[in-house]
């Protein structure tokens, strides 16, 4: 099960997202999400747990109070298709 887990502390980082979700359960994945430029926290991310535990923790970790924030955990959705990633401009033939 994949899990987002959103309003995260910018200063927050895997290794923390990690410890607070394995007093759940086992977890195969832990990603925060990454501003390209700066490479600064967009303040969320993404947890990977077995279906069972997962659904523990996040039932147990939605609201909870993480360095003065709290948290927003449920089931991830899959990106939706927002269509090829086009670049260039286009090419117009001039008659």
């Amino acid at each position: 099960m994949r899990l987002y887990v959103g309003n995260l502390p910018f200063s927050t980082d895997e290794h923390q997202l990690r410890t607070l979700f394995e007093e759940h359960g086992p977890v195969d994945s832990v990603a925060i999400i990454t501003d390209r430029e700066t490479g600064r926290s967009r303040g969320f991310g993404f947890v990977e747990m077995a279906d069972d535990v997962g659904r523990t923790a996040m039932e147990a970790l939605d609201n909870h109070m993480l360095d003065g924030r709290n948290l927003k955990v449920n089931e991830a959705r899959p990106r939706p298709d927002r269509g090829g990633r086009g670049g260039g401009g286009g090419r117009y033939d001039r008659w």
